[in-house]
């Protein structure tokens, strides 16, 4: 059977002078369906979710279609999910780094969809995203986060994160120790910080680390699904009004044609 959903308010968005501006934040009580876009990787994702909750959900774990399977998944998710578009409230996009290729499908299709539909755009860090899963186990271990993305030879897409002083505990309050970079990895890389804590590795380009320390404070895990941590992440940015600039948003790409 359909749930409906209120229509509720819709941000305004004013075009002009190369200027995005959302006029109108959203009240607590209104119906909060996002559509998530994730082409960052070599496991693409699509999801609708409603107040950080995933309620349907597609992955493609053939890199090279991601293009091709992207808009398609999102009309199956829809289908599957009886609702339309236009009852979309926002769309979320992971913003790289990552794939070259796969963060400029992303973009493209969640910059077109914000336009047509008059609703704001909503951009994440990939390392923050996959930080954030991570980081009930991190807790757990009074470990710092370190994800890491597969940059090709010897170099990696990172950063570094704390959890403490998380207050209030359902917030997302992940401190940068080491801004998000790509990196050149060699013996030396992290040794201050494995000096001083245990740190969580893990993503893509972990193996590649895991190959060269000796330290006994590196923790190896495998990278957990995202997309609920997406979730998360894309409904308190909407909730707060932190939306991205429609006109001027790009991928983060750290470095210049990295692609799967």
């Amino acid at each position: 059977m359909r749930e409906c959903l209120p229509a509720g308010r819709q941000g305004e968005i004013e075009r002009g002078n190369d200027n995005v501006k959302i006029r109108q934040r959203p009240t607590a009580n209104e119906k909060r369906m996002l559509l998530l876009i994730d082409t960052s990787q070599e496991k693409a994702s699509v999801a609708l979710s409603r107040d950080g909750k995933v309620l349907f959900s597609e992955e493609n774990k053939i890199s090279k279609e991601h293009a091709s399977w992207l808009h398609t998944a999102i009309g199956r998710i829809l289908q599957e999910a009886e609702i339309t578009l236009r009852e979309m409230k926002a769309v979320a996009v992971i913003a790289g780094p990552g794939s070259y290729t796969g963060l400029r499908v992303g973009m493209a299709a969640a910059k077109g969809f914000c336009y047509a539909l008059n609703i704001p755009l909503i951009t994440q860090n990939t390392l923050e995203v996959m930080a954030e899963s991570m980081r009930d186990f991190a807790e757990q271990k009074g470990a710092l986060i370190c994800p890491m993305i597969d940059a090709r030879r010897d170099e990696v897409f990172t950063a570094l994160y704390s959890t403490a002083n998380r207050q209030p505990p359902t917030a997302n309050n992940l401190i940068e120790i080491l801004q998000p970079q790509s990196m050149i990895l060699d013996k030396n890389a992290f040794e201050m910080a494995l000096s001083k804590n245990l740190i969580i590795f893990f993503g893509s380009g972990a193996e590649k680390w895991k190959q060269i320390t000796a330290s006994s404070s590196a923790i190896f895990e495998p990278q957990p699904d995202i997309i609920q941590a997406f979730a998360n992440l894309a409904r308190q940015d909407f909730i707060s009004g932190k939306w991205a600039d429609l006109v001027n948003s790009e991928p983060i790409y750290l470095k210049e044609f990295f692609t799967y």
